[in-house]
């Protein structure tokens, strides 16, 4: 299997040589749109000086004279186009010239080898030592006409030079080669981490903190990838709670039953002794369905990221429904009803909604004492529909205040038993307010009284 490392590392390998491919590439078509030209043009103005120099000077040996010019760096050969011919200074790899060509120069041309000469895709026109790859021109010595062909040596004018760019070459492959696996090491080190941590997250351990600080994408990867660990060790944290909750919650209303079923098996309890008991046994029969009613909600919300059903309706309505719902409720326990409702129409789920409502009504005559006041104020203000509930009961203490949304969370854990109350009622709200993109905030002293405000968008999106 092929790692990101190698991936990385051949990739980079890949555009290397494809780019120096490339860069030849383009660099032999500078050489023979530009350079060759010009090279030729070069070439040939040494010969043609040699040439004016000899015919202005022919006292001089032309062989004498050759050999000092082929000693300069250049290589020559002279041919009278029969059986004489002599090279002068570095040798020819290649001696074969066409006839034709050797006439060309003979009869007074001048022949362009260098411009003329076929290289294919590599720059070899300026290094092939080849006798075609020079310029000839004619020259006259003891009365007659030679041809002599001239083309620079490289190996004697630029051979240090080949060496030093060879080398520039080479110690630029090596240490680009080095650079790429410490860079491509660079690269995967943290998507290792990130590997490892993973692997970590797989067998429970969310202790997986990342020692990361770069600040590319890959250093907010890292970045994100810890506060992911850290979320899920929070959920996991919350899903071990949840488990461990349900179950005592389960298991409360069950023992308690099973306790009573046992004791109605008795044949000595009187007739009252066994209404009693029977009554029980139907007060956690309740308290046991609602728990499972509100789980099976609360799942059912988790499982949306948005509403399925919307319509239109008026919550004044709902909200008269509800108090003439709750009415032998709330007058049984004295309490006064202070209510004032706009007529607001909203689109929403109807049905999610009463059950906040209900929630936020029976909190507030659970935990107001009797002959006191629940205050109930629907209004529209701007773009939003505003719900407040309020009353002068005992009230929440700033520590239960932070907590009071969290699934099963009591903040009174004895009255709360008695009431009947398995903490779930406004993490439900909660989950059904954040479906339709709203708010739900309180407001509480001890011993003052409560407010809850549901606030929810005019137009929900």
């Amino acid at each position: 299997m092929r790692t990101l490392y190698i991936r990385i590392v051949v990739t980079m390998l890949v555009v290397i040589l494809t780019s120096s491919l490339l860069g030849f590439l383009f660099a032999n078509i500078y050489y023979q749109v530009k350079l060759k030209p010009f090279n030729d043009e070069k070439v040939t103005e040494m010969a043609r000086g040699i040439q004016s120099f000899y015919q202005e000077n022919e006292t001089v040996s032309l062989d004498s004279y050759l050999q000092s010019v082929g000693a300069l760096g250049y290589e020559l050969f002279l041919t009278d186009g029969k059986m004489e011919s002599n090279y002068f200074g570095g040798e020819f790899r290649k001696n074969e010239l066409p006839e034709k060509t050797v006439q060309q120069v003979l009869t007074g041309e001048t022949y362009h080898g260098i411009d003329t000469f076929e290289t294919g895709f590599f720059i070899t026109g300026f290094f092939d030592n080849d006798v075609r790859n020079t310029i000839g021109v004619p020259i006259k010595t003891d009365g007659e006409t030679k041809a002599l062909f001239l083309r620079q040596d490289p190996e004697k004018q630029f051979g240090e030079l080949r060496i030093f760019f060879a080398m520039i070459l080479t110690f630029t492959s090596i240490i680009s080669i080095l650079l790429v696996l410490i860079s491509g090491r660079y690269i995967v080190s943290p998507i290792i981490k990130l590997t490892n941590a993973t692997k970590k997250i797989r067998k429970g351990n969310y202790d997986v903190a990342l020692q990361v600080r770069r600040k590319d994408e890959i250093g907010q990867l890292a970045a994100s990838f810890s506060k992911m660990a850290s979320e899920l060790e929070k959920s996991e944290a919350a899903r071990q709670e949840f488990v461990a909750n349900v179950s005592h919650e389960l298991q409360s209303p069950l023992t308690s039953m099973q306790g009573f079923a046992t004791l109605l098996r008795s044949e000595t309890l009187t007739e009252k002794e066994q209404a009693e008991y029977l009554a029980v046994l139907s007060e956690e029969t309740m308290r046991l369905s609602s728990l499972t009613k509100q789980l099976l909600t609360l799942a059912s919300l988790d499982q949306e990221a948005t509403l399925r059903k919307k319509e239109t309706f008026q919550l004044e309505a709902q909200w008269r429904q509800l108090l003439q719902m709750t009415e032998w409720s709330w007058r049984e326990k004295e309490l006064t009803m202070d209510v004032e409702l706009e007529d607001v129409i909203y689109t929403g789920d109807a049905e999610l909604l009463y059950q906040v409502w209900s929630n936020l009504l029976t909190n507030a005559m659970k935990f107001t004492p009797k002959g006191g006041i629940i205050k109930i104020h629907l209004y529209e203000k701007a773009n939003e529909v505003v719900v407040e509930v309020a009353d002068n009961g005992i009230g929440i203490s700033d520590k239960d205040k932070a907590h009071i949304f969290s699934r099963f969370y009591k903040a009174d854990q004895s009255r709360l038993r008695e009431e009947g109350s398995i903490g779930l009622g406004l993490s439900i709200s909660k989950k059904i307010i954040d479906l339709h993109n709203g708010t739900i905030c309180v407001e509480s002293k001890l011993g003052q009284g409560t407010t809850f405000t549901v606030t929810l968008p005019r137009i929900n999106l």
